[in-house]
């Protein structure tokens, strides 16, 4: 006769039922409560209770070939009144396989009340591996109680488990029921548990400051410390670029442009799009297709009034114009575009080969002409004007204007690679996943919404500052530049600029019709906003409930203390269901739609380097017709850092073999029933995108396949 746990009376156990020695019993190990190896067909009785509860509990390992463990599970049940003692579930000839389901008894001596949380630890057994287990859920059934005073619940309760857990974790607590809001929440232990959750989130996700002035990350030191449940295998089959190998040993300029076209004919020959890049490279009416739809369509926008210090006169443009219009009427039809690179000035250019590389400032202004093409009229190399600055137009000779484009372009990389990409992205895909993980429960509707989007930043932003962004490496923009020109790009960033329908229509680029990027951008994000209004009216009833939500408020106070901290006008707290499904929205479509758009394209873009070259080697011209053809190839990269940037832009562009499509959820939260409904709505919307975009494609010369959604990635995972 022992005493199991306090407050559970005396209770006798049937050791004789479950063949366990004496030795593995002792009266200290019951009184604490300590791990008893016990079979898992354990039943405690009581012989002093009247009556007792009785619960039939099952186990479910997932199915995953590496879900199971060779670890010992112990197992408690914690009800509105009381728990009951650890009990082993698997011993004997139950083992936590994948896809296995363990079955354990328990009898209590007493009341548990309503059963609210399963806690699950897994312990290491000696001499075998300490496995991960994949736990898939937990169904506990009230039986028949003892007198036959109450009868068998007719529903097993499912506590959701869905994911991994260590030796490590210690004690695991799972609950039943549905997501909800901390106001829904009708017992007091649930209520702790919520908070208790949260204070260990906080404790193990800190921030870190990566940038002063721009948005902090996670505090770690190794990938190791994210856990499984936060790391992720990226299987990728690289676009075979073996031809460019032979040249990274090689610290040398290119000699001519016919010696790239000889190597572009090798490593490009099967990129349909970098061979069309190829042969209209010098186009202007292709320069400014680009721009909208190219790897960087963020930054070209309509302008009503000249920059000031972009030194052009009306005189100066009017041969590039409809010869019955003047300048003042084109900015006032709204024809006139601007590309303005001002957060390069002053920006230190890197040192590659140990030869300094040069970095410029442009400006570009661009006509959206009677054929509907948007083209460069006008290209100012540096933002002070002056003698030694001057505006390179199309009718320049051919050579000082192909040079000012390849200089805008240059300029373009490294915008598109630091602020485009990396910041507009991964670091707030980065920002929202921290945030999310140490304010919003699992509970919480929006934490469950939003995870399978912001998961894989943590892991791969940890291995870009580990690696890709921890050396000068190949580009304009080396180590000196990168705090300065990431803290610029923060500054600038405006919350309008990451919602789609504000952004596009703000920069003039919404009803253009070449402009494939805007399109499908718009339909992508209307799509994705449907469905993130529906699930939060799934949870919120009104606004009141949204302006209750004091979860939610330090969600949105976590982000913008580690966030953009200047006036981004990003909201300082929700007041309506529409500004949080807005909001949530823009978190979505940034990290996956964006993020396709702006990283799967690169290399397309980039394998034939004059027009995307990643350094100059020489500084910008300063007068007018002092560049032969021969001299442009020695302004391009070295061929070394050539063939470096591009085989890594290789291996960021290719998607991953285990590749998860927008939308598609391997969660098991979102099977439950309205879920469901919603997903599947949302997938099908996103099919008929998919579809329109395709037939639309098969009739252009170039397509624009990035906002496809059947290869729009769900996260930022490369």
């Amino acid at each position: 006769m022992w005493r199991c746990c306090s407050g559970w009376g005396i209770k006798k156990i049937k050791r004789e039922m479950c063949n366990v020695p004496d030795a593995a019993f002792n009266t200290s190990t019951a009184q604490r409560g300590e791990e008893v190896s016990l079979c898992s067909c354990f039943t405690i009785t009581s012989d002093t209770m009247a009556s007792c509860q009785e619960f039939e509990v099952t186990v479910h390992t997932s199915s995953g070939p590496t879900c199971g463990t060779f670890s010992r599970l112990w197992l408690n049940l914690i009800g509105s009144q009381g728990e009951t003692p650890p009990i082993s579930v698997n011993e004997g000839d139950h083992h936590l396989l994948p896809g296995s389901a363990c079955p354990v008894q328990i009898r209590t001596s007493g009341p548990l009340g309503r059963l609210v949380l399963v806690r699950l630890r897994l312990e290491a057994r000696t001499g075998f591996p300490e496995l991960d287990w994949h736990c898939s859920h937990v169904e506990v059934r009230r039986q028949a109680e003892r007198q036959g005073s109450g009868p068998e619940d007719p529903e097993a309760q499912v506590f959701l488990c869905d994911r991994w857990l260590r030796t490590a974790d210690g004690d695991v607590d799972l609950r039943s029921g549905k997501l909800c809001l901390l106001k829904d929440e009708t017992e007091e232990k649930l209520k702790q548990h919520r908070l208790k959750q949260l204070e260990h989130q906080q404790k193990l996700f800190r921030w870190r400051t990566f940038v002063e002035g721009a948005p902090q990350c996670v505090d770690l030191n190794s990938t190791s410390e994210l856990g499984p449940n936060l790391s992720y295998s990226h299987k990728s089959s690289a676009p075979d670029l073996c031809y460019l190998k032979g040249f990274t040993g090689r610290a040398e300029p290119w000699t001519s442009l016919t010696e790239l076209e000889t190597v572009f004919a090798h490593s490009g020959h099967q990129n349909n799009v970098a061979r069309f890049v190829r042969a209209h490279w010098t186009d202007d009416w292709y320069f400014g297709h680009q721009c909208l739809n190219g790897c960087n369509p963020l930054l070209v926008r309509q302008t009503r009034l000249l920059p000031p210090h972009l030194s052009v006169t009306p005189d100066m443009l009017q041969p590039f114009l409809p010869e019955d219009s003047s300048l003042e009427q084109e900015l006032q039809k709204g024809t006139i575009y601007l590309l303005d690179y001002e957060v390069l000035d002053g920006v230190p250019a890197n040192v590659i080969n140990g030869k300094q590389t040069y970095l410029s400032a442009p400006l570009c202004l661009l006509h959206l002409n009677q054929q509907q093409q948007l083209v460069p009229i006008a290209i100012q190399l540096q933002q002070t004007p002056g003698s030694q600055n001057p505006v390179f137009l199309p009718s320049d000779p051919g050579c000082d204007w192909l040079l000012a484009k390849i200089w805008v372009h240059s300029a373009d990389f490294q915008c598109h690679q630091l602020a485009s990409h990396y910041l507009r992205t991964h670091m707030l895909g980065e920002l929202c996943c921290v945030a999310t993980l140490r304010q919003l429960p699992e509970v919480h509707p929006l934490h469950q919404l939003l995870m399978p989007h912001v998961r894989t930043s943590l892991q791969i932003n940890f291995q870009a500052r580990a690696s890709l962004l921890a050396a000068d490496g190949a580009v304009g923009c080396g180590l000196k530049a990168l705090p300065v020109l990431l803290s610029r790009a923060s500054q600038r960033i405006h919350y309008r600029s990451l919602c789609v329908p504000d952004d596009l229509s703000d920069r003039g680029v919404d009803e253009l019709p070449q402009s494939h990027y805007a399109q499908d951008a718009l339909r992508v994000w209307h799509a994705l906003h449907r469905f993130v209004v529906s699930w939060v009216d799934l949870y919120y009833s009104g606004d009141n409930e949204v302006q209750q939500d004091s979860e939610l408020h330090h969600w949105i106070t976590d982000i913008n203390t580690h966030g953009f901290t200047h006036n981004s006008g990003f909201p300082q707290d929700f007041r309506t269901k529409a500004e949080v499904s807005q909001f949530v929205t823009m978190i979505i479509y940034t990290c996956s739609a964006l993020h396709a758009a702006v990283n799967f394209s690169q290399l397309n873009f980039a394998l034939w380097m004059p027009n995307c070259p990643a350094s100059m080697m020489r500084p910008p011209p300063q007068v007018k017709g002092s560049v032969t053809e021969g001299d442009i190839i020695s302004f391009l990269p070295d061929m070394n850092s050539t063939c470096r940037v591009l085989m890594t832009l290789g291996l960021l562009s290719h998607p991953a073999v285990n590749f998860v499509p927008l939308c598609h959820y391997k969660e098991a939260i979102f099977r439950d029933d309205a879920h469901r409904r919603l997903v599947e709505k949302v997938q099908a919307e996103l099919k008929t995108i998919s579809e329109d975009i395709s037939e639309r494609n098969s009739r252009l010369e170039l397509p624009y396949p990035y906002l496809c959604p059947r290869h729009i990635e769900n996260s930022v995972a490369i």
